[in-house]
């Protein structure tokens, strides 16, 4: 199973963006911890822009 290219990208530019992260050490994490990372700043933005 590949992970589609569009999605990868995304998770890459919103951790990129957030912790300002290289590339190679995106790269270089495992998909489910990458993921982990991509919804813990969500919530963390959500919380910020609900005002909690």
């Amino acid at each position: 199973m590949t992970y589609a290219t569009d999605r990868l990208q995304e998770e890459i530019a919103y951790l990129a963006y957030h912790f300002h992260w290289p590339l190679n050490d995106i790269l270089d994490l495992e998909h489910p911890a990458r993921r982990r990372f991509v919804e813990e700043i969500s919530k963390i933005n959500r919380r910020i822009t609900e005002g909690d």
